[in-house]
């Protein structure tokens, strides 16, 4: 039977937001989902799994905050890029401090317009001073591509480039999957002869698994601890069947949605967008601290002038009383009588047990404790704003 909260879920009425209206994309493991009883649903132009069976939203969530649940993520792309000014060249797209960043360590980051906005949000991992992999999201796919491609051109045929040219190669049709829970290091140890214990949250390395030399990242979406493993196409199905067994339980999209929320990570085209800076985001803290008054990246102006000035909105989190709200409901001051901001993603927790949300408010209205008002529905509910993440997180730091 179902948890009650299953019922009321709003990932199941948002999930095909940022779905194209062309014939939908697969992942390589898309004949293995339906196997297992997925319920498949459009997602970023893809047919991704939401749920697995008889298995509840919630039952999902709770195993992989528990145990260790697996993911399917080869939708999201998957990059490499290569060349003696590789460096420089990342280092203009995003306002990230990739040229102290030691080899196969990464981090978050964002792909910024000309006014600062993001175009998507990032993982960037160093291999080499002129090797980098990169991941970025399937709802991006084509503006990301468009973007490398444009800046690629303008890099490669100016003087910046004079010491090398910078080639991207994008990972078609590879597999990732992302294994996540307290329990997934324990699980994942039995497969390898690498000491997991060195690869701490955020570091990555290639290392043997079950005979397959794979990729595998230290981190993941959920706030768990766990590993994020790129395979290759050939491989992708038989390493995912190797990988799924007792206590991995195959986990979609719908669970996905809530563990991330409660870790306080955003979801692009609902948290984020190229009207948002990362210093309204949240986010100032992926650029680096050298850069932030004299770093030489696109839209330097407009998130320098957020920096300075102070943003007009932030993005904060809030508790909510009575009843979950949705993307796009409406919120108002204490008194009711100001509209001051949106709230852009909004469950009922299944850790917390409490209605949690995120979204955008006034610059100074965006302090821990300051009582709000949420339109939900037909109704106003009382709020308070809340730091995140909601629920602690338990990456692995050694």
């Amino acid at each position: 039977m179902r948890h009650p909260l299953d019922r009321c879920f709003p990932f199941w009425q948002t999930i095909t937001a940022y779905s194209s209206s062309k014939q939908l994309k697969k992942t390589g493991l898309y004949d293995f989902h339906v196997e297992n009883g997925a319920k498949m649903v459009p997602f970023a132009g893809y047919s991704m799994p939401l749920l697995y069976g008889d298995v509840g939203q919630v039952a999902s969530h709770n195993h992989v905050r528990d145990n260790v649940g697996l993911f399917d993520v080869g939708h999201m792309v998957q990059s490499n890029f290569r060349g003696p000014t590789t460096t420089q060249f990342l280092e203009w797209i995003t306002p990230s401090s990739l040229s102290t960043l030691k080899p196969y360590s990464s981090t978050l980051s964002v792909i910024l317009n000309e006014a600062g906005g993001i175009i998507d949000d990032t993982v960037v991992t160093k291999h080499a001073p002129d090797a980098f992999y990169v991941v970025t999201n399937a709802g991006r796919r084509d503006r990301d591509l468009a973007w490398f491609k444009d800046k690629l051109e303008e890099w490669n045929s100016s003087e910046k480039a004079k010491e090398g040219r910078v080639e991207l190669e994008v990972l078609e049709n590879w597999g990732l999957v992302a294994l996540q829970g307290p329990k997934a290091a324990t699980y994942l140890q039995a497969l390898t002869s690498f000491d997991l214990k060195q690869l701490t949250f955020g570091s990555s390395a290639f290392i043997p698994i079950e005979g397959f030399h794979l990729h595998v990242a230290r981190g993941g979406y959920t706030g768990e601890d766990g590993f994020e493993i790129s395979i290759p196409p050939q491989h992708t199905v038989e390493v995912t069947k190797m990988l799924v067994k007792s206590p991995v339980q195959l986990t979609g999209l719908a669970a996905r949605d809530s563990l991330r929320l409660e870790a306080g990570m955003c979801l692009y085209g609902n948290d984020l967008d190229e009207t948002t800076t990362p210093v309204e985001a949240g986010l100032t803290w992926v650029i680096g601290k050298d850069r932030r008054e004299t770093g030489d990246f696109i839209g330097a102006e407009g998130v320098r002038a957020h920096i300075k000035n102070g943003p007009p909105r932030r993005r904060v989190g809030f508790v909510i009383e009575d009843a979950p709200a949705r993307q796009g409901a409406k919120i108002y001051d204490e008194s009711g009588n100001e509209e001051i901001g949106i709230v852009t993603s909004g469950i009922p927790s299944p850790t917390l047990g409490k209605n949690i949300a995120m979204g955008y408010v006034k610059n100074g209205q965006h302090k821990k404790g300051t009582p709000v008002q949420v339109q939900v529905r037909n109704q106003r509910r009382k709020a308070t704003v809340a730091p995140m993440p909601f629920v602690k997180t338990n990456y692995f730091r050694g």
